[in-house]
């Protein structure tokens, strides 16, 4: 099995709405991907707490995959590329790990 875990943090304000707005797009969106791609086993987002202190990330993504291959079919798959060029317009910053358990 595989795991990818993303978190990014957002512009204060992109595609006019705001940080937390974008965050609830964002999530939609990434969960929408559980129906639109097959080798997506489980996922998790989080929309971290508004006014946290201390916090360097927004939003946290949490994927569960079969395989190195399904990963990197779920990275390219057209349905996931149209919610990552809208996160892509929304963010500031992105990190992410990928792992074998």
């Amino acid at each position: 099995m595989v795991k990818h875990v993303v978190f990014f943090r957002l512009l204060d304000e992109a595609e006019g709405k705001s940080k937390l707005e974008n965050a609830q797009i964002i999530r939609t969106g990434l969960l929408s991907l559980l129906d639109k791609v097959p080798c997506l086993r489980s996922e998790v987002v989080g929309i971290n707490i508004p006014n946290a202190a201390n916090t360097d990330h927004d939003i946290c993504l949490e994927c569960t995959f079969d395989s190195w291959e399904d990963l990197n079919t779920y990275a390219t798959h057209p349905e996931h590329l149209k919610v990552a060029a809208y996160i892509g317009r929304c963010k500031s910053a992105r990190s992410a790990v990928d792992y074998e358990f």
